[in-house]
């Protein structure tokens, strides 16, 4: 697909759009984003990584959702025509804790919106900002960039291979049932996560794809063993990863965390600040 410079020009008219949401931060959600994530449910003691990701969730109703299983196009993000999306990267502060059962609102900006062209061809990466205030004191800053590309070739197989581990690395290897709770606790609908068939046959995908956040926070979980504390978290996805394959969590003394796939290249890469 080629896109147009008025197209182009006509989505880039959304950077400077916001909206605001307000909404209970209510501990049963948080409670089942922990049991999700596969972290401890006394969330009062304790806080599960990345615990914003918990609330204020996208609702559509059922007749605008797309056939991928995203909400349709337009709206407060531009309508940009290239069929795949992806959440790719992220970059977030945490300035204070969130109160349970406290109202919060989060205000959310489109920052910017690019054109690039890649090896799997177009591409248009949109990054928004989200800040969430509670009691008059912002708790989370956090920066996504959203990527929408073209259809492109199907993905290969991960085909394993051995290679060197490290005493502190985590093996991890949801299968499609985590996905399906992930996916249900973070009312993300879009069916490569828990749809076999439109994964493989639609997408191109050898399997169930595991979802950049999930992948994410337990990076973020890998990082915060020992009971330390980050106060920043960046990542960037850089391949997909499948249900039923290993996933190995790993973290250097520089605090660059990365998710390395079962033939020992990068998943995911996160850069941890305490």
């Amino acid at each position: 697909m080629t896109l147009s410079p008025s197209d182009i020009a006509h989505w880039q008219t959304w950077v400077g759009r916001t909206e605001s949401r307000t909404e209970m931060l209510d501990r049963e959600a948080l409670r089942r984003f922990a049991a999700a994530i596969g972290e401890p449910l006394d969330v009062e003691a304790v806080q599960p990584s990345l615990a914003h990701w918990a609330f204020f969730l996208p609702v559509a109703a059922a007749d605008q959702i797309g056939p991928d299983g995203h909400p349709k196009r337009g709206g407060f993000l531009p309508p940009i025509s290239l069929p795949r999306r992806m959440f790719a990267a992220a970059e977030m502060q945490f300035h204070a804790p969130l109160m349970l059962d406290w109202e919060a609102t989060r205000t959310s900006t489109v920052l910017d919106i690019a054109h690039k062209s890649g090896r799997s061809g177009e591409l248009v990466l949109v990054k928004v900002g989200h800040s969430i205030v509670q009691a008059d004191r912002e708790r989370v800053s956090e920066v996504q960039t959203i990527v929408y590309r073209d259809t492109g070739a199907p993905t290969p197989a991960i085909v394993p291979a051995a290679f060197d581990g490290a005493p502190d690395d985590v093996n991890w290897a949801p299968g499609s049932v985590d996905l399906f709770r992930f996916s249900a606790v973070t009312f993300n609908s879009h069916r490569i996560h828990y749809d076999l068939p439109y994964a493989t046959g639609e997408e191109g995908y050898p399997g169930l794809v595991i979802h950049g956040p999930f992948t994410a926070a337990r990076l973020f979980g890998h990082a915060r063993r020992g009971g330390r504390s980050p106060t920043r978290f960046a990542f960037r996805a850089v391949a997909p990863v499948f249900a039923g394959q290993p996933v190995l969590l790993r973290e250097d003394a520089a605090g660059r965390c990365r998710a390395i796939r079962c033939n020992g290249s990068d998943a995911m890469v996160a850069d941890i600040g305490y």
